[in-house]
């Protein structure tokens, strides 16, 4: 099981898939959205006009098209409202989701973005909690061959992350020895 952070642009990721934080309707954005679907070019978003959009902690995947990445999964993250609508397991779900249709076709290395962090106000500290633990949790039983890059946008969030995933994997073995 391998976790890596990095602060960078994750539409120059070669990798199986990177994720897409999209719009419930799949058709663009802004932020991440935005960035994947100008890379990947018009022949993404003609993808996604047939998937007829996504449920809010679901995922589908598409093609990656001109990006490196070969695929690209696309996943709705919740909107924070304060908590009280469910939003931490939306936010796990789309992680879940996500890694379970990458491994599902065969995918060796996935690449998330911050899922909610930006315009959907969700906070940080648990949000990447939820991420790192759902990811822990969905590639445990992998191999030693599966990638999931955890890609920052920012120095705050690239050492947050970093914590994270310490803290996280630490938590982890520690549980294990116990047992």
């Amino acid at each position: 099981m391998h976790i890596k952070v990095l602060k960078g642009d994750i539409t120059k990721l070669k990798v199986d898939a990177i994720v897409n934080p999209a719009r419930n309707s799949l058709l663009g954005g802004g932020g991440v959205d935005g960035a994947i679907h100008r890379a990947a070019g018009p022949e993404l978003l003609t993808e996604c006009s047939t998937l007829n959009g996504c449920w809010t902690g679901h995922a589908k995947i598409t093609m990656g098209y001109r990006l490196p990445a070969k695929y690209v999964i696309h996943t709705v993250g919740p909107v924070w409202r304060g908590g009280t609508q469910n939003e931490p397991k939306l936010l796990a779900n789309c992680y879940r989701n996500s890694l379970r249709i990458a491994k599902e076709i065969g995918l060796k290395s996935v690449a998330f973005p911050p899922i909610s962090m930006g315009i959907y106000a969700y906070p940080k500290e648990p949000a990447a909690e939820i991420a790192v633990r759902t990811i822990i949790e969905e590639i445990k039983d992998a191999g030693e061959d599966f990638e999931v890059w955890l890609v920052a946008f920012d120095d705050e969030t690239e050492a947050l992350y970093n914590q994270t995933v310490q803290y996280e994997i630490d938590r982890v073995h520690d549980e294990e020895w116990k047992e």
